[in-house]
């Protein structure tokens, strides 16, 4: 089973940036890649940091800590220190709403 949840305007993240939301008090990123949103685990799988304190590099999105990389499609780890990879959501764009589609129970993120 999955929920829909709205979760900000499309207004709120234009291309090119980035917005942290949360869900059931879990950090998510979002973030507008050319006019593709994606939306992956807010805090880094490497140490507890918010990677919206971090810095866009073309697809990929860098945690400020440590600068491990991540790739905003897939969320693998690209650099070190981190290894574990992001986890990812499924985002829904319509009538200039963003909705995830996220299980129910409580936000599955990797540690």
């Amino acid at each position: 089973m999955s929920r829909l949840v709205d979760v900000a305007g499309l207004d709120d993240v234009p291309p090119g940036t980035m917005l942290m939301v949360q869900v059931d008090d879990t950090n998510i990123l979002l973030v507008n890649l050319e006019g593709i949103v994606r939306a992956v685990q807010g805090t880094c799988s490497h140490e507890y940091f918010e990677l919206d304190r971090g810095f866009l590099t073309g697809d990929s999105v860098t945690c400020a800590l440590h600068l491990s990389r991540f790739d905003l499609a897939t969320g693998e780890a690209l650099d070190p220190p981190a290894e574990v990879p992001l986890r990812t959501y499924p985002v829904r764009v319509a009538d200039g709403r963003i909705s995830l589609e996220l299980p129910e129970g409580p936000v599955p993120v990797n540690e």
